[in-house]
């Protein structure tokens, strides 16, 4: 395979947990293949009068928490010089990453791949794209309008879960259950009092026992994570304290991974995970989902080569400059 050159739109690599950042994971395997790896934050990214640019650090990197990178060269070079970009900023969607997402695709020579596609990214929001398939979803609501709120609650009688749309990592995740005298405190909070909308969804019972978070690339599931809440709290999210186990798809899974599978390769929704709760799908992440390192250790296998396998077929299959 020819070497590449391969860019990482993402978060501080200063910052990054290097046992447990997936950007991080694809970035090793990408270094071992002799790939050129480039770097570069959501603020270094510019127009330049013709096409988007960014400063880039090319780096090597290695598994060494403390000193994980050294920078081998850094230079201002236009995206159409990548073969492949990851776009791997984290949450919240906000509106400079909008913004990221449509200079990125300002490439006047040809674009790189991208992985995953930014028209894909600024459509399937995290939280709204799984309402396409509500057969497959719990009981789910999204409004801002307290009444409709503290309706769906008082007829949910095992609970439900409150959540901001543009949430991630189990932040501002409440559980709620019919006349719980801080229902309405809690909803004026998590809506700006009315002004922004939330998603309110029926509680499953089996969330106890973990949510599976199921890495797809290309639409194929390939590995997952079981996600277990500690004993005093309802998340599972591993940013919110949640323990890792390993996961076993079921065939419930696997229905729910070729059902959404044409549409996310349709949009180049190339590195997905899932979030599945029972038999139910709650999340469809685009944007960076997490998890490959702990798929790889607790099911021996290796994910991230997955990943640039595809990006290394597809810029094969790049026309030529």
């Amino acid at each position: 395979m020819a070497t590449l050159t391969l860019g990482f739109l993402m978060d501080p690599l200063e910052t990054v947990r290097v046992d447990h950042d997936s950007t991080f994971a694809l970035m090793l395997e990408a270094h071992r293949r002799g790939h050129q790896v480039l770097y570069f934050e959501q603020g270094w990214l510019r127009f330049n009068g013709r096409c988007a640019e960014a400063r880039m650090r090319r780096v090597a990197v290695r598994r060494e928490p403390g000193r994980h990178f050294d920078v081998l060269e850094e230079a201002s070079r236009p995206l159409s010089g990548l073969d492949v970009l990851f776009m791997r900023k984290d949450p919240p969607v906000d509106a400079e990453f909008l913004h990221a997402t449509q200079l990125v695709e300002l490439c006047a020579e040809r674009s790189p791949v991208f992985i995953n596609d930014p028209a894909g990214i600024r459509d399937a929001n995290e939280k709204l794209f799984a309402l396409r398939y509500p057969d497959l979803m719990p009981d789910t609501r999204i409004s801002r309008e307290l009444p409709v709120l503290l309706d769906f609650i008082a007829r949910n009688a095992q609970g439900t879960i409150i959540k901001p749309i543009d949430g991630f990592g189990g932040k501002g995740i409440l559980f709620l259950s019919p006349g719980d005298r801080n229902a309405r405190s809690a909803l004026e909070l998590l809506t700006q009092g009315g002004r922004e909308a939330v998603v309110a969804q029926a509680y499953i019972p089996e969330s106890r026992l973990g949510d599976k978070r199921i890495i797809l690339v290309d639409g194929e599931p390939v590995g997952g994570v079981l996600r277990v809440p500690s004993g005093d709290d309802h998340r599972g999210n591993m940013a919110a304290g949640g323990t890792p186990r390993k996961a076993v798809l079921t065939d419930r899974d696997r229905e729910i991974c070729a059902r959404l599978a044409p549409e996310l390769r349709r949009r180049g929704l190339l590195l997905v995970g899932i979030d599945v709760l029972g038999d139910f799908l709650t999340e469809v992440n685009v944007t960076s989902p997490t998890g490959l390192v702990e798929a790889d250790q607790l099911d021996d296998v290796c994910i991230e080569a997955r990943v640039i396998d595809l990006a290394e077929r597809l810029a094969a299959e790049r026309p030529a400059r």
